[in-house]
């Protein structure tokens, strides 16, 4: 992507490209602290009080883009680093997500991938759901699962498949089928019901 692009509009509302790009470094940082907490045992939140978050983004996204790209790859170093150092009982550790979502250490890298993933194609730069989810392969049976169990409200009872796997949610049900692509776009909110077929509920994003 040339730095004259870094200023456009992702498929984020309100957000550039350079915004999403600052996120994804920040989120390997928030992982990070989540790795620390099962480490440790010792709660330590995501990112900060109040609007943190959202400020270190805005802050981060006026960089030029060399800096915006060499902090990306430097935030995700230091957590595929931690990750390299933990132990099996950090692996198992319980850690919560800002959301509120009950998930063990073992997460934390699927919570990554599913976070790289999905931007991609907010990224607005030639990748969609289905290209997106064709490079994520077997793992997208983690991805998902991982995206259901760390959401803390109760969600409608119904299976959902891509035509090779499976997802139980609530306690299962009528089946509702997609490809693959359809059905992460329309679990984290980025696509409609229209391209999946049986009684689709009426859910919130997971995402």
């Amino acid at each position: 992507m040339p730095a004259s692009a870094f200023g456009e509009p992702s498929a984020l509302p309100g957000w550039t490209r350079a915004h999403l790009l600052t996120h994804l470094a920040r989120n390997a940082d928030a992982l990070g602290n989540l790795l620390t907490w099962a480490e440790t045992g010792v709660e330590r939140p995501m990112y900060g009080p109040g609007n943190a978050r959202d400020d270190e983004i805005e802050a981060g996204a006026g960089r030029a883009p060399a800096e915006i790209v060499a902090d990306l790859a430097a935030s995700g170093k230091r957590l595929t680093d931690h990750a390299a150092r933990l132990s099996d009982e950090a692996w198992a550790a319980p850690i919560r997500h800002r959301h509120g979502g009950e998930l063990t250490g073992a997460d934390v890298l699927t919570l990554r991938l599913s976070e790289t993933t999905i931007h991609l194609v907010d990224l607005d730069a030639g990748h969609d759901f289905d290209s997106a989810t064709a490079l994520l392969g077997d793992h997208l049976d983690a991805v998902v699962a991982t995206l259901i169990r760390m959401c803390p409200r109760p969600l409608p009872s119904f299976l959902l498949t891509d035509g090779v796997r499976t997802w139980k949610l609530g306690e299962g049900g009528d089946l509702v089928t997609g490809t693959p692509g359809t059905v992460l776009a329309w679990l984290t909110g980025r696509g409609d019901a229209s391209a999946l077929s049986g009684p689709v509920p009426d859910m919130a994003p997971l995402l």
